[in-house]
């Protein structure tokens, strides 16, 4: 098993000060975001594209280290209807994994999208609870979407030696276990499956294990990033929509992250904050289950900490967690 981070807290540092902080906290896997709904500064993804010369020398700078490039992650909302984001967004896509095959990283992290409600929306829509029956339309236009686009990447990857791994996030048509398998199924994908981040399964409920034995092989890469419910449960149940805009954090051009409630039904805890280290002892060895070499990164998204005081405890908590298997 490889343990390691996702880079995307340390891109206030170059890419060897990130590496540094990583291997200082005894990680030795690495994921470097690619594009998509964040910039990528520790993956200069034209120039590595262009040149085999600057590829050499970019996965040197991990091997110096005793590192490995795991994954890039390109996180983006490819179906989105509109024009200045759905387009980028695929258009990274398919970059970073003709860039994942020229580097000889197997795994493309990302999200599966989600479209518009019909072929004249300006917006995407996520179906929550389709009870009525109107819903079911949209769905049906939706999957319909998802499984052209889908084949096209799962061809893609296939030809360069890839496999991309869907973040189950909510707000995209593929947020679960079950609508995970449902593309894969509806595709018959070769070369996609899971990236199992726990912590949008963990506010919907799930059982984390039970999801990754349930999955199976289709679970091709993890996260380790933590969530906990929090007294604003109480109100407002795990579907919320009182955040407020907040132009801080661009998601796209013109559009930005909005700002949580103050007191909010769940949010982002570093690794053993939310659940303990022998929670995360049995979360590894279900992965190991599957995949005894799959890459598990710290995705560090705890605001109750800085950048690298919360990476380093998540770090201790999952290598203790990892210590428990032996």
């Amino acid at each position: 098993m490889k343990l390691g981070a996702y880079t995307a807290c340390l891109h206030d540092r170059t890419l060897t000060e990130a590496l540094d902080v990583l291997a200082g906290n005894g990680l030795t896997s690495v994921e470097v975001n690619s594009g998509g709904f964040i910039p990528s500064p520790h993956c200069p993804v034209d120039l590595l594209l262009s040149s085999a010369t600057a590829r050499e020398e970019y996965l040197a700078t991990f091997a110096e280290r005793s590192m490995e490039l795991t994954g890039l992650n390109c996180n983006g909302n490819p179906l989105n209807p509109l024009p200045g984001v759905g387009p980028k967004h695929a258009d990274d896509l398919r970059r970073t994994i003709r860039l994942a095959g020229l580097l000889g990283v197997r795994h493309v992290v990302t999200m599966s999208g989600t479209p518009g409600s019909d072929p004249d929306a300006k917006y995407p829509s996520w179906v929550v609870n389709p009870w009525d029956g109107v819903y079911m339309d949209v769905l049906d236009y939706q999957w319909a979407v998802a499984r052209e686009f889908w084949s096209g990447i799962d061809a893609l990857a296939r030809e360069n030696g890839v496999r991309v791994a869907i973040e189950m996030h909510p707000h995209n048509l593929v947020f679960s276990p079950v609508t995970l398998r449902k593309l894969v199924d509806d595709i018959g994908a070769t070369n996609v499956g899971a990236e199992m981040d726990p912590s949008h399964l963990m506010w919907q409920g799930m059982d984390i294990v039970a999801c990754i034995r349930w999955l199976g092989p289709l679970v091709f890469h993890a996260a380790a990033k933590d969530a906990a419910l929090q007294p604003g449960v109480d109100i407002r149940g795990v579907l919320d929509t009182s955040f407020t805009r907040d132009a801080t954090v661009p998601t796209g051009y013109g559009f930005w992250c909005n700002a949580w409630p103050e007191n909010p039904a769940w949010r982002f805890v570093a690794v053993g904050e939310g659940h303990d280290v022998g929670y995360w002892t049995e979360f590894l060895r279900a992965l190991a289950e599957v995949d005894p070499d799959i890459a598990v990164n710290i995705e560090h998204e705890d605001a109750a900490f800085s950048r690298t005081e919360g990476l380093a405890l998540a770090a201790k908590n999952l290598l203790a967690a990892a210590g428990n298997l032996a």
